[in-house]
């Protein structure tokens, strides 16, 4: 059977990267703080889309490393809103790598959560626009 790129059924990623060389540690292995933007990156798509302009990253509420990521691995972004207050957007990420292009195997390699303050153009704090629908 092939492999169709899809790491969770019926979910799309908000995110998908292949780390480089100039991404690497001391040790070979992806640089924490590459992948910890990266992250970042991705959380704050939702959050933006949902505050619908400005954000700024106010808490990393959690991270964990749960394996190493390597040069070449297709590393997916899944972010999901798990909060939302007066001014706050409460993100929780997932992150897979699909490892050995020849005979693919996906791990789920960091899990992370954000939180997001929406701001106006002067930098100040912000209602988030209430949900509709």
């Amino acid at each position: 059977m092939p492999h169709q790129g899809v790491l969770m059924p019926g979910r799309e990623p908000v995110l998908r990267v292949m780390p480089m060389p100039a991404d690497m540690n001391g040790n070979g292995d992806i640089f924490g703080g590459w992948v910890m933007a990266q992250c970042d990156i991705a959380a704050a798509i939702p959050a933006m889309r949902l505050a619908r302009g400005r954000i700024a990253t106010v808490a990393v509420n959690s991270f964990l490393f749960k394996q190493p990521i390597s040069v070449g691995d297709i590393v997916s972004f899944y972010a999901d809103v798990v909060k939302v207050g007066r001014t706050s957007i409460t993100v929780d990420v997932q992150v897979y790598a699909e490892r050995n292009p020849t005979n693919p195997v996906v791990v789920k390699v960091t899990e992370a959560q954000f939180t997001y303050v929406a701001i106006s153009d002067d930098g100040s704090k912000r209602a988030v626009p209430a949900l509709t629908g």
